[in-house]
């Protein structure tokens, strides 16, 4: 028996934890989304949100390239994607693309550019969680068919390409692998797994 969304929401939560952000543990990537669209003023507070993040020297280098469902700008996103992706992200009301411009203001590299891009991807995601939208971040995508597609400039390097909407019932999927996944419980790695004292050497934090 397929889980209902609801259903399924409850079991992606992350636990609850004393003082975490609530649209940090909120957090999830679905692949069904409901045929809803996303109104004009979620997505100019979402953008307010990412206007305001971090990013080395203030150079804000990252750029959203933003298709509504029916947009040629859509199509051409879709396009670009892998056909896994394309099953399931055709059904998000609004597409985008992710990028950072490479150089900076002083027409030198800037090494930060895809690190800053992926700060405001995160900013991205938990506003949009705020908001009650869900948001799926991929990276199986050509970047070279959307670099072509919307005439990308060779200093601007490509993130992840994002279905952004509500989450749908887990029935839409049709493909059963994308199903288990969507309505199985989330994993994370142990915090002694990543937060050390110096390479190899946990940080211990009682």
């Amino acid at each position: 028996m397929t889980l209902s969304a609801v259903e399924v929401n409850q079991i992606k939560q992350a636990p609850a934890a004393e003082n975490i952000l609530p649209a940090v543990l909120h957090r999830w990537s679905p692949r069904a989304f409901a045929d809803k669209p996303v109104s004009d003023a979620d997505l100019k507070t979402i953008f307010e949100a990412v206007r305001w993040t971090a990013s080395s020297s203030n150079e804000q280098p990252w750029r959203f390239i933003v298709g509504r469902q029916g947009s040629e700008t859509y199509t051409k996103i879709l396009g670009s994607l892998v056909e896994s992706n394309q099953l399931w992200a055709g059904k998000a009301p609004v597409l985008m693309l992710g990028v950072a411009n490479g150089l900076t203001q002083k027409n030198t590299p800037n090494g930060s550019a895809l690190y800053d891009l992926g700060q405001a991807a995160a900013t991205l995601a938990l506003q949009a969680t705020a908001l009650g939208l869900a948001v799926h971040q991929m990276g199986g995508y050509s970047r070279d068919k959307a670099r072509e597609a919307f005439g990308i400039p060779a200093e601007y390097h490509l993130g992840a390409a994002i279905a952004l909407g509500y989450q749908g019932e887990p029935s839409l999927l049709t493909v059963e692998r994308m199903l288990q996944i969507e309505t199985s419980p989330r994993t994370r790695k142990e915090l002694n797994e990543f937060v050390l004292s110096g390479w190899g050497a946990a940080l211990h934090l009682g």
